[in-house]
């Protein structure tokens, strides 16, 4: 299972000069732009949280060692899409997505009334990290999800370095470009 985090840069600054109907305006337009596009991937919408947005591949269904080439398929693919985002109130500017992605991840069904999946662990914040210490229309990858990704030799992935992941110490990174 490889795990997709991102967000809106500058989303709080954004919202302060909008009125609340215009941030859920601005957020449907966007989550709409995506909702469409991951239909064309082996991927699973897990979550929305205000501005953050998580998918994740592998589940519902195993789909064998895809799910890094899914995820990263997807992710180049939105931060392309977010470009074309408009922002209703404020047409000359475009939104900028913040993206991280990580493999592998502990996931299952919790809960008997409301069933629902849920990831665990470690992987889950390493992911969560990863999109933190991104940067505008950038995806940052952990060297897992690097590896996973080098074995078909179909991306593109730059050394981002060793950078200093908060509950992990110092990591090398990539960015998939």
């Amino acid at each position: 299972v490889t795990i997709f985090f991102s967000d809106i840069v500058g989303f709080t600054s954004i919202s302060a000069s909008c009125t609340p109907l215009q941030v859920v305006e601005m957020l449907n337009n966007l989550y709409m732009c995506f909702d469409t596009r991951i239909e064309s991937y082996d991927v699973y919408k897990v979550e929305t949280i205000g501005d953050a947005y998580m998918v994740v591949s592998g589940l519902p269904e195993r789909n064998g060692d895809k799910h890094a080439d899914e995820i990263a398929k997807m992710a180049l693919d939105l931060v392309a899409a977010v470009r074309q985002v408009t922002i209703p109130h404020m047409p000359r500017e475009r939104l900028q997505l913040r993206a991280g992605i990580h493999t592998p991840c502990v996931a299952g069904i919790v809960g008997y009334k409301m069933p629902r999946y849920c990831l665990f662990g470690d992987t889950v914040n390493t992911a969560s990290r990863m999109e933190s210490t991104s940067l505008a229309q950038k995806i940052h990858t952990s060297s897992e999800t690097y590896l996973a990704l080098i074995k078909d030799n179909a991306y593109e992935l730059q050394l981002r370095g060793e950078i200093e992941v908060k509950g992990k110490g110092k990591m090398n990174t990539y960015w998939l470009v």
